[in-house]
């Protein structure tokens, strides 16, 4: 910023901030706790070294990237933004059976409710052994036993609720 109002990195690091100060886009002063934490994880020489690699059009996003995986290790050091991923992971594989296992109870559903009656035509194409394997898949479909369900594994998302 240079001039009236230091940015957030020169105040934590007790410095004057010159006009082309590297933090100064970045981290204005309004909004001390989002150095701070880039700091505290990365450390200012760090996040400025990264900057300065950088193309210009592209340090808003890596500044927006840093904060996002300091706040993660923050909450969880020991898997920082992994965790958050992995747990979002999770969810969309759960999500994904269910959805699996209401479309297959709603085609029983379906199926019951449209009984088809069979012709001479079409008995006489359908094996005894399509007709079994038919019959199992129907029995499978309708039983509710089927579900497993491990509640054996649960660990603390980075959002502080339990998740299994």
């Amino acid at each position: 910023m240079g001039g009236n109002s230091p940015c957030a990195s020169c105040k934590l690091l007790r410095r004057r901030c010159a006009k082309d100060c590297i933090f100064a886009p970045y981290f204005p002063s309004d909004d001390p706790n989002k150095f701070a934490i880039v700091h505290k994880v990365f450390g200012a020489s760090n996040v400025s070294k990264m900057l300065q690699e950088l193309p210009i059009q592209q340090r808003a996003d890596a500044v927006s990237s840093l904060v996002y995986e300091a706040n993660a290790r923050v909450r969880d050091p020991v898997y920082g933004c992994v965790g958050a991923i992995s747990y979002l992971q999770n969810q969309v594989s759960q999500l994904q059976m269910q959805l699996a296992v209401a479309q297959a109870e709603i085609l029983c559903i379906q199926m019951q409710q449209e009984p088809v009656v069979p012709t001479p035509q079409i008995l006489d194409q359908v094996d005894d052994k399509s007709y079994v394997l038919h019959n199992q898949y129907l029995n499978f479909a309708n039983s509710s036993t089927n579900v497993i369900h491990d509640h054996s594994l649960k660990r603390e998302s980075i959002f502080g609720d339990m998740v299994s």
